[in-house]
């Protein structure tokens, strides 16, 4: 077994240097990495958590506009932080953002600590964003593992451990660790990154003529890059139906607040109800809430995925009399402007969003540039 373990070591000290002049000449110019800012890191690499490189760039650039430091962060209200985040997802991550930040403020300042343990306490960060911000912005040599990583160790050294389980994940960090180049410990952990979302790709082909290590990839050499890494299928998602309600009165339409736990936590929504309704049972839940319905229009259907729910939806458009002093007080009537600047609508909405000329997260930028 200890044999095992410094052959994996030795092959990893041998990818070092041909990594990191592949990285010198082929890395990507992208605005996080302008500056080691610890703050800009993390912000970066939560956005970064299943979310594609080019989508994050203006979210990144307008955040840090808005919010340039952690205090900025740390005393934002709510509503205004999720809307710099609509159009992201995983709201989640921006509300742990906003703990992490007011910790930071009572406890160390407003700086994110130079110090691997103190930032591995904070919510919302795990072992590869705190190795991430550790090691770019502070050069302390700890790894920073995620999918990128974890496929192309796979590959060279055809390692057949399922990447989908923590202790695989565990054992690749401490090998990792073994290694760190001193003083290079940050551009060695993007390099890795960078040659997975770059060369050793998870989807398609990868483009191994291109990759510095392809002399030491073992999966290469034996033809069997597809077969790595092994990981185990995700279940299936849970399908929900669901019917959305544009409930107009004049130019303004209802929204209203999802509770503060569970699913889309404090996000708006347009009003919603499990199962497809008829246009009877449409009008009978609009009448329900004391509204006066005048026209109702069926509108197309609209797929959402989450992680590990669909939303199979369908929506009707329905034009109400001015409400009463005795309609239902959750909802609140307002124009698409005003929803548009102030209320984050997450963008499982999008499509009926658009009836409305709504746009929502990075779509009403669009015109802007």
């Amino acid at each position: 077994m200890w044999q095992n373990i410094q052959r994996r070591i030795y092959m990893l000290e041998n990818i070092i240097e041909p990594l990191l002049i592949w990285y010198e000449k082929n890395h990507r110019k992208l605005p996080w990495r302008e500056k080691r800012d610890p703050y800009e890191i993390w912000v970066s690499e939560i956005m970064l958590q299943q979310t594609r490189v080019e989508a994050v760039k203006p979210y990144f650039e307008r955040f840090l506009r808005e919010l340039p430091t952690v205090k900025d962060l740390a005393e934002c209200p709510q509503e205004k932080l999720l809307k710099l985040w609509e159009g992201l997802g995983y709201y989640n991550r921006v509300k742990n953002m906003q703990k992490a930040a007011q910790i930071l403020c009572e406890q160390y300042g407003g700086i994110l600590p130079a110090d691997f343990r103190a930032l591995l306490s904070l919510p919302g960060i795990g072992s590869y964003t705190a190795g991430a911000i550790a090691s770019i912005a502070y050069e302390i040599p700890v790894p920073a593992v995620d999918g990128n990583v974890l496929r192309v160790l796979a590959r060279i050294r055809m390692d057949d451990g399922d990447i989908m389980k923590q202790s695989v994940r565990t054992r690749v960090e401490k090998e990792l660790l073994a290694i760190m180049p001193a003083g290079r410990s940050g551009a060695f952990n993007q390099a890795l990154m960078e040659l997975g979302a770059l060369v050793c790709v998870p989807n398609g082909v990868p483009l191994c003529e291109k990759c510095p290590l392809r002399e030491l990839c073992k999966a290469r050499k034996s033809g069997t890059i597809e077969s790595y890494p092994v990981k185990e299928k995700k279940g299936k998602r849970r399908i929900e139906d669901r019917t959305v309600f544009l409930i107009l009165d004049g130019r303004h339409v209802a929204v209203r607040k999802r509770p503060e736990r569970g699913l889309l936590a404090g996000l708006y929504e347009f009003p919603n109800e499990k199962g497809w309704l008829t246009e009877e049972e449409a009008l009978a839940f609009v009448e329900r809430r004391g509204l006066m319905p005048l026209q109702i229009l069926p509108l197309p259907g609209a797929k959402h995925i989450f992680s590990h729910v669909e939303w199979h939806m369908t929506g009707y458009l329905i034009k109400i009399a001015e409400p009463e002093e005795t309609a239902d007080r959750e909802l609140l009537f307002v124009g698409t402007e005003e929803a548009q600047e102030r209320y984050p609508v997450p963008a499982a909405f999008s499509y009926y969003a658009g009836y409305m000329n709504l746009r929502l997260g990075q779509e009403k930028y669009q015109d802007k540039k």
